[in-house]
């Protein structure tokens, strides 16, 4: 039996007074799998809802498969109910599927050849076979085993309800559920989320294996290049949302090649410009009529002066004109990519960032610096090394050195203590909190982009908030706005109002626009678009030991952030 395919057409969606969802048309074709990205409010997650008939669009239309199933990011069952109910509803299409063929088998045993509703029982008989070759009926439990036992869920009794399972087994049971159903239609919002990397690699492998249509919105970079056959990026772009083909690691070909283009244009227009508006000013002086004449222009100086100062005027008039043209559709500068501010703290007294911020502009940027009298003077010793530090219940390690020039990846699984051991490198955790030796250099700045941010003063919006912490001059040399980090629409609200993602985005803005000689990052890439890990990778391999003159430490989940790491890797364990 065909696949059906999936079309939305000119769909438009307005949530909150805004327009988020802006004449959207997609095609999915079954065997291929779409990726959506985007920065964080682009309406991936509309977009889906909308493909899957949870949400109406203000207009437009979508034509679905009837099978369709839908990954949310919230749970869709009852937590009074099982998992056992969950696994039952899963496995109901194949049921009656297997179900159906044995009355319809018994039907055409007991039914004559020669019988004129013999013909139509056979249409049903074949048609219902090959829905459940489509849906691998007959494997169904063995699948659903399967798929539990990949997503990490095998150990769990079925009895249990789903209020006793944690956020991320919920999660997973719901898209369990979905991957033993094999709809011919599967839409998924962020589905590794939750995930390890070896049930990430599961669910890959099951995703590609499915013959109908995938959509998925996901920030994970590596997923996207694991099963995506295209992209589709919603970022505002003037012909409306750009679909690529390929995996990930094509997109970013086409991405940087786009750039490129981009770059070249701009340069070949200044340079264009330049030279038009020093030949306008040039030809403009020559042809000025009260320029008197140098002495070897006496000579047949009336003879000449009226042709020559119509040419020159001519070609003021041509160098001017084509300059109002470069105007009317000059190519805009490309935006800078994120990039850490080039020079390091460099303090003068022993205080905290946040004690002076707070002092100075009553400020909390979650972001904490370590200041001793005078400049730290350049030397051999780490700027951090622990001694068997152990944290109850959270962190044990014997030893770890952290120098100047230092890229540090920690990895490990939930619960290792990645978070504990970027806090003690912070100072965050002393006295009886935290046992062992801790010895930094002197004069060390340290700054801590935590998983949880907060901000002293909610009612202040992220525009004052930044600048307030940073000081005018700086916040002027790197203004908010030129980083990406933040919409514009977001500069001007309180910080209290916004989301967690967006808090942690102005506390690494606050990092990368005054970065501290050890930067400590706790899952960087949480809260950011696929464009802007890129970006941030980017900027953390181009900086260490380079222009930021600095070191960092990094605690990150993101496989392609890891795959991709260029410096030292240590590995917790339990």
């Amino acid at each position: 039996m065909p696949q059906p395919a999936l079309l939305a057409h000119d769909l438009v969606r307005d949530l909150g007074g805004r327009r988020v969802l802006d004449g959207v048309c997609l095609t999915v074709s079954p065997g291929h799998r779409i990726g959506l990205i985007g920065e964080n409010g682009v309406g991936k997650s509309t977009l889906l809802r909308v493909l899957a008939g949870a949400d109406e669009p203000e207009s437009g239309s979508v034509s679905r498969p009837a099978d369709l199933g839908h990954l949310h990011q919230e749970m869709p069952y009852d937590a009074g109910s099982t998992v056992a109910a969950v696994l039952d509803g899963a496995l109901r299409e194949a049921r009656e599927d297997l179900a159906e063929l044995d009355r319809l088998g018994a039907e055409l045993a007991r039914v004559p050849d020669d019988d004129p509703g013999h013909r139509k029982l056979l249409d049903a008989y074949g048609s219902r076979l090959e829905r459940a070759q489509d849906r691998e009926s007959w494997d169904a439990d063995r699948r659903a085993a399967l798929v539990l036992d990949g997503l990490g869920l095998g150990g769990i009794g079925h009895d249990r309800a789903l209020g006793s399972l944690s956020g991320g087994q919920r999660g997973r049971l719901a898209l369990a559920a979905l991957l033993v159903r094999r709809p011919s239609a599967l839409l998924l919002d962020e589905p590794t989320n939750h995930l390890d990397d070896a049930a990430a690699a599961f669910l890959e492998q099951q995703v590609r294996e499915l013959p109908g249509v995938v959509v998925a919105a996901s920030h994970d970079r590596a997923f996207l290049d694991a099963v995506c056959t295209d992209l589709f990026d919603l970022d505002p772009a003037v012909e409306g949302p750009v679909r690529y083909g390929g995996n990930y690691s094509a997109y970013l070909g086409e991405k940087r090649a786009e750039r490129e283009r981009w770059e070249r244009r701009y340069a070949e227009e200044q340079e264009e410009w330049e030279g038009l508006r020093q030949a306008a000013g040039v030809s403009a002086h020559r042809v000025a009529p009260d320029r008197g004449r140098t002495d070897n222009e006496k000579m047949g100086y009336g003879h000449r002066a009226g042709r020559v100062q119509n040419q020159i005027s001519r070609r003021v008039r041509n160098a001017a004109r084509r300059l109002e043209e470069l105007e009317r559709v000059r190519v805009t500068e490309p935006p800078r990519p994120l990039r850490f501010a080039a020079e390091t703290l460099v303090a003068g007294a022993e205080t905290e960032i946040r004690a002076k911020a707070k002092a100075e502009a009553d400020v909390e940027a979650d972001v904490e610096a370590v200041v001793e009298g005078g400049a730290a003077e350049e030397r051999a010793e780490p700027l951090v090394s622990l001694r068997n530090v152990r944290v109850p219940g959270r962190l044990a390690l014997d030893a770890l050195e952290v120098s100047a020039a230092d890229r540090l990846l920690v990895t490990g699984g939930n619960g290792v203590g990645k978070s504990t051991l970027l806090a003690v490198l912070a100072g965050r955790l002393t006295g009886s909190m935290a046992e062992g030796v801790v010895h930094r250099q002197r004069g060390l700045t340290v700054g801590l982009l935590a998983q949880d941010t907060a901000f002293d003063r909610p009612e202040r919006t992220a525009r004052d908030t930044y600048a307030l912490s940073l000081g005018a001059e700086r916040a002027e040399r790197t203004p908010l706005s030129s980083l990406g980090l933040l919409h514009a629409r977001d500069l001007d609200t309180p910080v209290g109002r916004l989301s967690v993602g967006q808090r942690r985005r102005l506390a690494l803005a606050l990092l990368v626009a005054r970065p501290p000689r050890l930067l400590l990052l706790d899952e960087p890439t949480n809260h950011l678009s696929p464009r802007l890990c890129d970006e941030l990778e980017e900027a953390l391999n181009g900086s260490a030991g380079g222009d930021r003159g600095g070191a960092f430490v990094v605690a990150s989940h993101d496989r392609w952030l890891r795959r991709r790491w260029q410096g030292r890797e240590i590995r917790l364990e339990r």
